[in-house]
């Protein structure tokens, strides 16, 4: 059994909302990151990646995305304690809000970063690289 997490690398004038993830957090805490979260079960449902994807960046950190999101990619890891997580990350267009910890049992700052602040960021691990990568060249394939 997999847990699901979604991710939204939201853009904004060339800049992508990043958080630093809390240390109280069991997976990367003290790390950056993209804002997401994890699905839940809902039954029989339509858009749930989606909905749960703009529920997250809400409660996290206070902003809104517009409602069409991109693909970007998929990928799976396992958390130290042995569980399976499929993250799976779309392209998202900011559309309003003034991004801040919200949550800081899960965000302990939040920031806009140009791709190259988040590669040379001392705190970027290589998945949110590659993932910020990958949606800009599909950012640019958009526009």
């Amino acid at each position: 059994m997999f847990y699901v997490n979604v991710e939204g690398a939201v853009y904004k004038e060339d800049k992508w909302l990043i958080i630093e993830r809390s240390m109280k957090e069991e997976h990367a805490g003290g790390l950056l990151s993209l804002v997401g979260g994890t699905v839940e079960k809902e039954g029989n449902s339509i858009n749930i990646l989606e909905r749960t994807l703009s529920k997250e960046l809400f409660e996290e950190v206070g902003v809104k995305v517009k409602e069409k999101m991109n693909f970007v990619r998929n990928t799976s890891f396992q958390l130290d304690d042995g569980s399976e997580v499929i993250d799976i990350v779309f392209l998202c267009e900011f559309k309003e809000g003034e991004p801040f910890s919200k949550s800081p049992d899960e965000v302990d700052a939040v920031y806009w970063m140009s791709t190259e602040e988040i590669v040379s960021h001392p705190k970027a691990p290589i998945w949110l690289i590659e993932s910020v990568k990958e949606a800009e060249n599909l950012l640019k394939k958009t526009l």
